[in-house]
């Protein structure tokens, strides 16, 4: 019998607690839960089952558990967690192999190979398409800094430019209803580089 969701959300939280590293300003608790609720949410207006949901909600949890470990290869390492853990907390292979490849499809450049995989992908950058872009955006920004001391807030907006250009939602729904605000907000950005 699988475990609780609120037993699993009750020890991640307690894990990225507990072990992330202080420098992480972005990909941090709040960063985790934020991605758990937007992935809920995009999930119910692309109506998806309950028994996926369940599973996208796990994988929210796990998307950046392996920062644990390292910031590089970080979804791996996630994947190699929630592995392990899923299977003491009564999940399937099948389930962890769902569970793992939503994990990945959060690796940037973006590349979901499913629907569940498109919503978590989504989730984990929906704050492109919000009025907290800015001051998520500074918090990532920091968090950069504490590995390339040579980034300067001009090389940062140009990062983001370039991304923002770049990435694509994959979602009906935040294609149609988020397209807008991100290239708002990309607007916003290139005229402060003016």
């Amino acid at each position: 019998m699988k475990t609780p969701f609120h037993k699993i959300y009750n020890d991640i939280v307690k894990i990225l607690d507990d072990n992330l590293p202080k420098h992480l300003a972005y990909h941090n608790v709040n960063h985790t839960l934020y991605v758990l609720d937007k992935a809920e949410y995009i999930a119910k207006k692309e109506n998806i089952k309950k028994a996926d949901i369940q599973l996208l909600r796990v994988a929210a949890l796990y998307h950046d558990i392996g920062f644990v470990k390292s910031h590089v290869e970080h979804e791996k390492e996630g994947c190699n967690i929630a592995k392990r853990q899923l299977k003491t907390y009564g999940y399937s292979e099948d389930d962890i192999a769902t569970v793992c490849g939503m994990i990945m499809a959060t690796r940037i450049p973006q590349n979901p190979k499913n629907k569940l995989e498109e919503i978590l992908a989504d989730a984990d950058l929906e704050y492109l398409a919000t009025a907290q872009f800015w001051e998520i955006g500074a918090s990532l920004y920091q968090e950069l800094c504490h590995y390339n001391s040579s980034l300067t807030i001009t090389k940062w907006n140009h990062i983001q430019i370039d991304f923002i250009k770049n990435h694509t939602f994959h979602t009906r729904y935040c294609k149609h209803y988020k397209t807008f605000r991100k290239l708002k907000n990309l607007e916003l950005l290139k005229s402060n580089m003016r």
